[in-house]
């Protein structure tokens, strides 16, 4: 059982590395700073583009809905599998995007999280601190089942 959470992450870095590459070249594509806030781009983007950012979104977390529906061998496992995958993504999202262009700053550095009903704001250690506890306690059920 193991293993398949071992590629669930390996699925999750890939998507979330994918992710900060889209991130890259939206930011080139619309001439944004690259170290600029992600507040001052969603009042900066186009009604347009925003609209198809919120399907970007939610298209992320159908893809990790199915992953868990196809993966999980019951609703418990279908949910523990989708945080599990959700984290591993969210937080090397951040990684990717330090990676390329070195942002965020620090983990203080406010970053627009969703879209999706409405804009999620919160500091980066935010969404950092949530999937960090999610895959540790994960991991722990795990090990302890």
């Amino acid at each position: 059982m193991l293993h398949k959470f071992i590629f669930l992450a390996i699925f999750g870095i890939a998507m979330a590395h994918l992710e900060g590459v889209v991130v890259f070249y939206l930011r080139k594509a619309l001439d944004f700073n690259e170290k600029g806030s992600n507040i001052n781009f969603i009042q900066q983007f186009p009604k347009k583009y925003l609209l198809i950012e919120r399907t970007r979104e939610a298209a992320t977390i159908i893809m990790l809905v199915v992953l868990a529906v196809l993966v999980g061998n019951n609703l418990f496992d279908m949910i523990i599998v989708f945080l599990w995958t959700f984290a591993f993504w969210d937080l090397f999202y951040y990684v990717s995007l330090y990676v390329l262009i070195k942002w965020p700053d620090n983990l203080k550095t406010i970053d627009v999280l969703f879209l999706i009903p409405k804009p999620w704001i919160a500091p980066v250690w935010f969404p950092i601190s949530i999937s960090s506890i999610t895959i540790l306690s994960i991991l722990t059920y795990l090990f302890l089942s």
